[in-house]
């Protein structure tokens, strides 16, 4: 597929907000899409290289070179050539990747050049989300859309449904159901703002803590043991006492989901910083196990013994995984068969209390009849935490004053829209320590966009959880109201910007 007819629809994309026009749009590209350009177009619509990042900023860009009147590179062609400039090291790298680059830019017209700087840089803004993809997908090969939703977050990958949609049909899906050693994108929950709300909205439902630490899912087939992230790394060997723990398992093959958290002497958890740290560390686990040990504590169980579970209710869910799971490992709950009975909602109230009591953040409430929707924020789970709290996503910072001189530190923080962009709700400065300012100084900077002295922009890339007050309406910003009081807990690096909180997340929380 030539690059120019990849450039276009993404301006067009971008030109468009509604939904319906942007899933025709893809839809036409896809169905003059080969299974070989996959791996490039989709990425390249997601505003991402698959490459990852480059390493290519501005200076290395160079200054503009006039566009090539016809067009004439592949895109396959130009991920290739990205790749081997990217490769370049050592003496002279920097001269040979420009050089490259200009030539790279010279061959392509002003459209390619748009987008082709625009991935480079970070700033590609044309809301071509997954979801959009998905659809467009199902339009372009004549699939049923739930089908093709299930077989992605069955895969962990649109690429590589997309490539077996081109190359066989909608007859090609069913290959992609639930495998032992493939990870799957994890259920996420919604919010509710108490634990009688979360009842009356779910009925019967078990109330089960919800801890502060790293969510993982365990496959385990024979002697084999893989732990992944909710976002599908491979951790496997920094975790050596849990790949331990469940080979100690009765079972043989099964998929499990949890968390993993640090916990103290008491049996209270550590700072989440230290699970994160210690989840993060790469080098001489050994020394970090011993001094950040880990425990695991699992809510759900997705497979046993061939036997795919997603689909079965809650209920029959936990019994497999008590069946499977030692009881100390396996996530507090409270019960509610009925939610009518007063004892029963002032017994799950006071589980939350004691949750609470114990360190943790909050709770989950989950419906019993819900089956397990993977990669999908069901409406069946719902977590209670005792503060107003929003996964947002850092769009600038600008440089502090005083004893921050030379810091990053108002932080201008962005709520997902639909079409993939952000709006502004606001700035903080609040709660940093000196350790989070020195971090997220280094870290902005890699993210840096742009600089004027004062504001530095940066790519939507970084999430923060922010704890808040309540909302107030503003003229000021883009979706008409602003976070009072808002102060950053911490940063969330387990989590990408598409898990940030949404607008309509924010606005149907006014209080």
């Amino acid at each position: 597929m030539l690059l120019a007819r990849l450039a276009h629809v993404s301006l067009e994309v971008a030109a468009t907000s509604a939904r319906t026009r942007k899933v025709a749009l893809l839809a036409g590209l896809f169905r003059e899409a080969g299974p070989d350009d996959v791996p490039v177009v989709i990425p390249y619509l997601a505003g991402r290289l698959p490459q990852g990042r480059l390493g290519i900023g501005w200076s290395t860009l160079g200054d503009p070179v006039a566009p090539a009147d016809t067009a004439t590179l592949t895109a396959t062609d130009v991920d290739a050539e990205l790749t081997a400039i990217g490769a370049l090291t050592g003496p002279g790298s920097q001269a040979a990747r420009k050089e490259r680059l200009q030539r790279l830019f010279g061959a392509a017209t002003a459209d390619e050049q748009h987008l082709l700087r625009g991935l480079l840089t970070g700033e590609v803004r044309q809301g071509a989300l997954d979801a959009v993809a998905i659809d467009a997908l199902a339009g372009a090969t004549g699939a049923v859309p739930a089908e093709v939703r299930r077989a992605v977050m069955l895969a962990g990958s649109l690429e590589a449904v997309a490539r077996a949609l081109l190359a066989d049909g909608p007859g090609a899906l069913p290959a992609f159901g639930l495998t032992v050693g493939r990870p799957v994108l994890p259920m996420l929950a919604h919010t509710a703002r108490s634990v009688t709300e979360a009842i009356d909205k779910l009925g019967p439902c078990a109330v089960e803590e919800k801890l502060d630490g790293i969510r993982v899912q365990v496959h385990r087939d024979g002697a084999r043991v893989q732990v992944h992230t909710r976002t599908l790394d491979d951790i496997t060997d920094r975790l050596p006492e849990l790949v331990t723990a469940v080979a100690g398992f009765g079972g043989d093959r099964f998929v499990l989901d949890g968390e993993v958290i640090a916990l103290g002497p008491d049996g209270r958890p550590r700072p989440f910083q230290e699970t994160a740290g210690r989840v993060g560390s790469r080098r001489d686990v050994v020394t970090a196990a011993a001094e950040v040990p880990v425990v695991a504590v699992f809510f759900d169980v997705l497979s046993v013994d061939g036997r795919e579970l997603l689909d079965l209710p809650l209920t029959e869910r936990h019994t497999e995984l008590a069946a499977l799971v030692p009881e100390p490992m396996r996530v507090r709950r409270f019960l509610v068969t009925d939610p009518g009975d007063e004892a029963a909602r002032g017994g799950a109230v006071a589980f939350f209390e004691t949750t609470l009591a114990h360190g943790h953040e909050g709770v989950v409430v989950k419906g019993l009849t819900a089956p397990y929707s993977a990669g999908r924020r069901g409406a069946s789970w719902l977590k209670v935490k005792p503060v107003h709290t929003l996964d947002l996503v850092v769009l600038a910072a600008e440089w502090g004053h005083g004893r921050r001189t030379g810091k990053l530190s108002n932080l201008h923080l962005g709520a997902r829209r639909q079409d993939g962009t952000f709006a502004m709700l606001g700035k903080t400065f609040k709660g940093l320590t000196d350790k989070m300012l020195a971090w997220q100084t280094e870290r902005l900077r890699e993210l840096s966009t742009g600089d004027d002295g004062h504001v530095v922009t940066v790519r939507p890339e970084l999430v923060v959880e922010i704890a808040y007050d309540g909302l107030q309406s503003s003229t000021r910003y883009p979706a008409g109201v602003t976070l009072r009081f808002a102060r950053v807990l911490r940063y969330r690096e387990d989590k990408s910007p598409q898990e940030a909180d949404t607008v309509d997340t924010v606005l149907g929380r006014r209080i």
